[in-house]
């Protein structure tokens, strides 16, 4: 079973980080502690239980987590208390599972599938947001471009400032090729 207490030096945001996969189950069944012990063994993460609302509150509190997994008992008593927990969860994967007909190895293939779309999801966020910034930038840079062109057009440019202006619209130029060399696969 996981310990609640780590390394001050893994303190982030008044959270403690803990391990990138650790799981929490919240369920009063009989036999929790017996199948947080088979989730680690399975599947080689870190696994902490809460008996209750109250204390699964205090553990995200306390800790993140990458999964949280509610027993579907307990949300179908304290619907309204669950919704807090679920909130409570931040950016951790959250299942709801009836821990009644759920061996631990059908457990432990659920949070493995949850963190495996997790992951994916995370993928998927990293690269609409570096397009994101990409597109920007390659609009930025084709406006100072432009500009800078423009201002070349101009009649009566002083010579210093003209020659400015040129190096300004090579490094537009340099670094919209740089843009679009990273674009390709």
């Amino acid at each position: 079973m996981a310990l609640n207490k780590r390394d001050a030096g893994e303190q982030v945001a008044g959270k403690d980080r803990g391990n990138a996969g650790d799981v929490l189950l919240v369920t009063a069944m009989t036999g929790a502690a017996n199948c947080a012990a088979a989730l680690e063994r399975q599947l080689k993460l870190r696994v902490q239980v809460a008996l209750s609302r109250r204390e699964a509150a205090v553990a995200l509190r306390q800790s993140a987590f990458a999964v949280v997994v509610m027993d579907e008992a307990l949300v179908s008593l304290d619907a309204s208390g669950m919704d807090a927990i679920w909130q409570q969860a931040g950016s951790a994967i959250l299942l709801q599972v009836n821990f009644a007909i759920s061996g631990s190895e059908r457990l432990a293939r659920e949070v493995r599938a949850a963190l495996t779309r997790g992951v994916q999801q995370q993928h998927m966020a990293r690269r609409a947001a570096a397009f994101a910034v990409e597109s920007e930038l390659k609009s930025v840079v084709t406006g100072i471009m432009l500009e800078s062109e423009l201002a070349l057009s101009e009649p009566k440019v002083p010579p210093n400032l003209e020659a400015k202006l040129r190096h300004l619209v090579e490094l537009a130029a340099n670094l919209r090729e740089r843009l679009k060399a990273s674009a390709q696969p």
